[in-house]
């Protein structure tokens, strides 16, 4: 789901984006001529594979996100939570896939490793 930078203004416009039973909704809204602030919730459910023992699971998402978006480059090396589309158009789609690929670049386990005190070690 893509939106023109453009045409958001001050006044929150809501939205909703769904990818692979993840589902990006919030409001965004226009905080200077350049800027405009993502304010949404990421709920729902992704597959993962367990890190330890390499089982799928779903995974809960549960996750509040504040973003700044820009569509010009950005120099600001305090606030890392800005994207840049310097194309004129947010593209919500782009914004869901990246955070879920951000979760599933961390390590994650499974219920029974999660509760497991037993040392694991395999050989290939």
């Amino acid at each position: 789901m893509k939106i023109e930078f453009e045409k958001v203004g001050t006044t929150p416009k809501p939205f909703k984006v769904e990818f692979e039973g993840a589902k990006l909704e919030g409001n965004l809204y226009k905080s200077g001529y350049h800027r405009v602030v993502l304010e949404g919730k990421l709920s729902g459910n992704i597959k993962l594979d367990c890190d330890r023992c390499g089982s799928p699971f779903d995974y809960p998402l549960e996750n509040f996100l504040k973003l700044t978006i820009s569509d010009q480059p950005v120099e600001d090396k305090d606030d890392l939570d800005i994207i840049e589309f310097l194309d004129g158009r947010i593209d919500l789609s782009y914004i869901l896939e990246s955070e879920i690929n951000a979760l599933r670049g961390s390590y994650h386990y499974c219920a029974k490793c999660s509760n497991s005190d037993e040392m694991f070690e395999a050989e290939f």
